[in-house]
């Protein structure tokens, strides 16, 4: 379908040369979206993944372990696609105070990504709503460290942007100048508080996603932001009771043709061949996310009884078996903090888990030993490793 319209061009004046800047036109698209068998079934389909994942929360053993280590895998992801080459290992030994295998700048962004992400997740807990302010705030979060720090963290640009290229001249796409920008960002709020009119979560989040992409309105971060807004919403609108939705590795994975879309809805107003995408992709990413957390239980499950087998020290070392899990890559002095089990007991017990196969020493020192669940990471790191 041709939709005239999707939105308008501007000319903007940049130094020595003129550009065009595209604006938006407010959600919801118009004429509406026409929901062919074919992109009705898609929805059909996503929506009934997005239960089993949602159900899935009632039979983990520890619903907080399983979403620690899966959030920190989305940080990775996320930022792997903005260009940093950090990876679950290095976040996790970075937040063991350990030195990690890459750029602290690097690693640092996917740290800021996790504590962005539960600032937005603890505010709707507590009742506030998905605003401008809330991506304010998560956006100040986001870039309170590290690269990124001098992008004006937690404040809509008050400069042009772009997106590829060197400058709006010769870029892939250039955005709302800041003064519309400002109106745009309006438009999505209350498109996101059922304004003009009520939209199903799964298509607001669709619609919305791509909307915050295009209006582009931070000098940084808004790649990051715009994933997150996905799962923050079906969040707040109760269609997950947690937060075990991210699509980043699905967008990684198909990036070129991601963008494709994104362009499309801009030059043609083409949404129905998005939507299509997005339906696609929160299907195979919750049907995913399923399977590792049963993989997980079978693993954690499958490892308890093998530590049953050590008589009397299995109760101690299944107490460590059992921090472990919440920190996959660890050290004997973080165990002891963690459980208030004595170092010559933890120590004992790790020689159990090692020689059981279940953990593996990554140094060879006699204090602060770090330790590694390699299987529990191997399945946490499937399509994590996939080329950039």
């Amino acid at each position: 379908m041709q939709r005239k319209k999707t939105g308008r061009y501007v000319t903007i004046s940049t130094v020595g040369e003129q550009a065009e800047a595209f604006i938006p036109a407010p959600l919801p698209p118009e004429p509406s979206i026409e929901w062919t068998p074919e992109l009705r079934g898609k929805f059909d389909q996503a929506l009934l993944a997005l239960g089993r994942l949602d159900s899935i929360s009632t039979f983990l053993p520890d619903i907080s372990l399983f979403l620690y280590m899966y959030v920190r895998k989305e940080a990775v992801l996320s930022s792997m696609i903005e260009g940093t080459q950090s990876s679950l290992s290095d976040l996790l030994l970075f937040e063991l105070d350990v030195e990690p295998g890459v750029p602290l700048n690097d690693v640092q962004e996917v740290s800021n990504y996790v504590a962005a992400l539960d600032h937005g997740l603890k505010r709707l807990i507590g009742g506030f709503p998905l605003s401008l302010r809330l991506v304010r705030e998560m956006h100040g979060v986001l870039l309170s460290k590290g690269r990124g720090a001098n992008q004006t963290p937690g404040e809509f640009r008050r400069t042009q942007n772009w997106i590829g290229g060197t400058r709006p001249g010769n870029a892939t796409f250039v955005p709302p100048p800041a003064k519309e920008m400002m109106d745009c960002m309006a438009d999505l709020e209350l498109f996101l508080h059922n304004q003009p009119e009520t939209t199903s979560s799964l298509l607001k989040a669709a619609l919305a996603h791509v909307q915050f992409e295009t209006i582009h309105p931070f000098l940084d971060g808004n790649g990051r932001l715009g994933r997150l807004l996905i799962t923050l919403l079906l969040c707040e609108e109760k269609v997950l009771k947690e937060p075990m939705l991210y699509l980043s590795l699905y967008f990684k994975t198909h990036r070129q043709y991601y963008y494709q879309l994104l362009n499309e809805v801009r030059l043609t107003g083409n949404w129905e061949s998005w939507l299509e995408f997005f339906a696609e992709a929160v299907s195979a990413t919750a049907n995913q996310a399923v399977d590792t957390a049963t993989k997980l239980v079978d693993l954690v499950s499958a490892d308890r009884a093998k530590v049953g087998s050590l008589g009397r020290a299995a109760p101690a070392t299944l107490q460590i078996h059992q921090a472990i899990i919440s920190q996959p890559i660890t050290s004997s002095g973080w165990l002891v903090k963690k459980t208030g089990i004595t170092p010559a007991t933890v120590n004992k017990c790790l020689a159990s888990l090692v020689h059981l196969g279940i953990v593996k020493e990554l140094t060879a020192r006699k204090r602060n030993r770090i330790f590694s669940y390699g299987q529990y990471l191997e399945i946490m790191n499937q399509g994590t490793e996939l080329p950039s």
